[in-house]
């Protein structure tokens, strides 16, 4: 292999001088063959010469003429591949340059083999004194030169790994490919001038003897290094599937599995290393979904993806197999960077197979296993296909917009309606006094869903899954997927209640809608209010969530069944509140000043009847509850900068900031010590520590504006703020007991 010395000093133009030379001797090839051909082959010809002797002579000279035709292929072929090989050195000695130009300017210097360290001679002699005392200034000095270090020697290895690569293309490409045309070891009438062709060759024929269990250590290290080099690649990667085909490249991530998790798990590392170079492999062979080969390749996989697969040590439950699908999706899931088309026709694909299997009149799931998958242990097998590859396209926003969007497909109404998720067959129902197996029960296994909220939340946020969103615009898609999910909830039943693993993305989304919320619960603008619901768009264009209050209510009491995601949307609240109310005017009159204090009010209300509502339900330890919900508030506020709910108004000045400090300070005060009260029905009626926080809301806002926070001025404002408070509390109570 190179050394680093010497990828900088060889003289690559050898290369396509020698590639010259090769084009030469094809020129040179043509010419005897055209000589032949005119010379000796054309006596052979019926007009010049009959009979036995003729006929043998023909097929002689015939296979000498197609040599000729060959020595041309090879030659063209080497040449080709001499230009490939110059393309590629001459492209990663610039990258190797690059890296050592840039460890030079960040203060290294690089010695003549590549070895990196910290160049003192640039200096002062200050601060050569401060680095000779400073033990913190050499261990970061080091560390940098360590980082440095390793990028260049990944430079260095990018070209040993080419260079590997060129040698496996020039030692097949002067073999006979062709067994049948009278040479035993001729000229290549079939050689390819691509050498990623030749690797990708090598991966297959790897491959084949990886799922044969005849791989050697030194084929895992080549087929780690093909991958390496390249998974980018458009020509290996689709030539090496198209090789393998769907079952190919299934049998072989099932095998890399069995390795890893299985049979050799000392070396999973370098196993796990190979299957993501197999799943970029895949991103790169499927990102023209309208090339030729995608469409080869989907046909295949739909074959494939219901069949079962052998996957050793899986499950400890016998002759546990899986499904083509399950396989594809664990694959993918070690690897990134696929197109949203593939995402979403593999998501198609796979529901198409699971309405096709209950059109058969089939019980339970088609993915069906006898094991749960979920944990840090078990949760890397995608046993339900679907939510793991919805887990994938919660990478790309845009894509799960789409797949989600109502107006366009019923996607989101087959998730959370029409859907069975129970992928794990709990037990079989014998019948009593029954001899023999009866049918299959299935129940939800741990991570069920987790990849569907994962996509709902990137569909209707814009933003990667996971965390707490900022209040934004949202696109009319996004707020029409939510409106959907909302009303969907609250037609099955869920919504209360709502599906397992759904609870903290829906929180997450809402946090990003604290704006529509808000308006809803306010109960005054004409776009939020009345029972129909819908979306609406504003002048700016931005689309804007308008959910029966009932239905909202209804949803935010399923999520506080989580006390900490509820504490995050209370928190966004009064954020919210907080900065609408410092954004007003200094020269606010009366009805500019009441009307949004009603509105927080009536807000914060809401929220309170929704906590209140969970004394009355004895499923929960209230007190823990309380607890709970009082760090996600904590956490919330402590995050305040998030929330940006006005572009155009902003708190004025550090007088807003301290007050939103004092009532933030004051709200927890409250909070806490309601979480000590006995959890009695009698005192869930006063379980409004909300209005409290309406309280301190007012005051400490009159106060940054100048009003003395018992003034009339003051107790006017705060009095309408009360009455809206309760307002707020009791049509949310309403809305979830009736019978109160």
């Amino acid at each position: 292999m190179p050394t680093y010395q010497e990828i900088l000093a060889t003289d690559l133009s050898t290369l396509t001088t020698a590639a010259t030379k090769w084009d030469e001797m094809a020129g040179q090839f043509h010419e005897r063959e055209t000589l032949y051909h005119d010379k000796v082959h054309t006596i052979t010809l019926p007009t010049q010469w009959v009979g036995e002797s003729s006929q043998a002579a023909n097929a002689t000279f015939g296979i000498t003429l197609n040599e000729y035709k060959s020595a041309q292929t090879e030659a063209k072929a080497m040449a080709s591949l001499l230009r490939d090989a110059h393309t590629q050195f001459v492209d990663l000695r610039k990258k190797l340059e690059s890296e050592r130009d840039a460890a030079i300017k960040d203060g290294m210097t690089v010695s003549a083999t590549g070895y990196v360290t910290f160049d003192t001679s640039k200096l002062t002699q200050a601060e050569m004194s401060a680095y000779h005392h400073d033990p913190d200034y050499q261990q970061s000095s080091r560390q940098a030169a360590g980082g440095w270090q390793t990028r260049i020697d990944n430079a260095v290895r990018s070209v040993c790994d080419a260079d590997e690569g060129f040698e496996v293309a020039l030692v097949q490409v002067v073999k006979d490919s062709v067994i049948s045309d009278g040479t035993s070891n001729g000229f290549n009438g079939r050689a390819k001038g691509d050498i990623e062709e030749y690797e990708a060759d090598e991966g297959r024929d790897i491959a084949l003897r990886v799922d044969a269990g005849k791989a050697t250590a030194h084929d895992y290290q080549e087929l780690q290094r093909l991958f390496r080099d390249n998974s980018g690649d458009k020509a290996f990667s689709q030539t090496l599937l198209d090789d393998l085909g769907a079952d190919g490249t299934l049998k072989l991530s099932n095998s890399l599995d069995n390795l890893a998790y299985y049979k050799d798990k000392k070396q999973s590392g370098q196993y796990l290393d190979i299957q993501k170079g197999l799943a970029t492999t895949l991103a790169t062979a499927t990102h023209d979904t309208g090339s030729a080969f995608y469409k080869r390749f989907r046909s295949d996989m739909q074959k494939a993806g219901t069949e079962e697969f052998k996957l050793d040590g899986l499950s400890k439950i016998p002759d546990e197999r899986v499904r083509g699908y399950q396989s594809l999706v664990t694959l993918m899931q070690r690897g990134s960077g696929y197109s949203g088309q593939f995402l979403t026709d593999t998501a198609d694909d796979i529901r198409h197979a699971e309405t096709a299997y209950t059109a058969q009149g089939k019980l339970g799931s088609v993915w069906s296993q006898r094991d749960k998958f979920s944990g840090a242990d078990r949760g890397w097998f995608a046993n339900d296909p679907l939510d793991g590859v919805l887990g994938i396209m919660s990478h790309d926003p845009a894509t799960s917009t789409a797949y989600l969007d109502p107006a366009h497909n019923d996607n989101l109404k087959y998730l959370l309606h029409g859907r069975d998720w129970d992928t794990v067959v709990d037990h079989f129902a014998t019948p009593p006094g029954g001899t023999t197996q009866g049918m299959p029960v299935g129940v939800e296994d741990g991570d069920v869903r987790q990849g569907f909220g994962a996509a709902l939340e990137a569909a209707t946020t814009g933003g990667a899954p996971g965390a707490y969103h900022p209040i934004g615009q949202h696109t009319a898609a996004q707020a029409n997927i939510l409106q959907q999910t909302i009303a969907t909830l609250n037609e099955d039943k869920h919504a209360d209640n709502l599906p397992k693993n759904l609870t903290q993305p829906l929180a997450h989304i809402l946090t990003s809608y604290t704006a529509d919320t808000h308006e809803t619960f306010g109960y005054t603008d004409s776009h939020y209010t009345g029972e129909a619901g819908g979306v609406w768009t504003d002048k700016q264009g931005g689309a804007h969530l308008a959910a029966p209050v009932g239905d909202l209510t209804k949803v935010m009491r399923g999520i506080a069944n989580d006390p900490e995601a509820f504490g995050h949307l209370y928190g966004a609240e009064q954020v919210y509140s907080h900065d609408v109310l410092a954004g007003l005017p200094q020269d606010a009159n009366a009805t500019d000043i009441g009307v949004p204090v009603r509105k927080n009010s009536r807000a914060i209300g809401a929220y309170d009847g929704i906590r209140a509502d969970i004394i009355y339900d004895e499923r929960f330890k209230k007190t823990q509850w309380a607890a709970d919900f009082n760090h996600g508030l904590g956490t919330s506020l402590s995050t305040a900068l998030m929330f940006n709910p006005v572009s155009d108004l902003s708190p004025v000045g550090d007088l807003a900031t301290k007050s939103l400090d004092l009532w933030t300070y004051e709200s927890n005060k409250e909070h806490t010590a309601e979480a000590n009260l006995a959890a009695t029905e009698e005192n869930a009626k006063t379980y409004d520590a909300g209005q409290r926080d309406v309280e301190h809301m007012v005051r400490q806002w009159a106060q940054s504006r100048g009003h003395d926070i018992d003034s009339s001025y003051t107790q006017s404002v705060l009095q309408d703020g009360q009455s809206s408070y309760s307002d707020g509390r009791n049509y949310a109570l309403d809305h979830l007991r009736a019978d109160r």
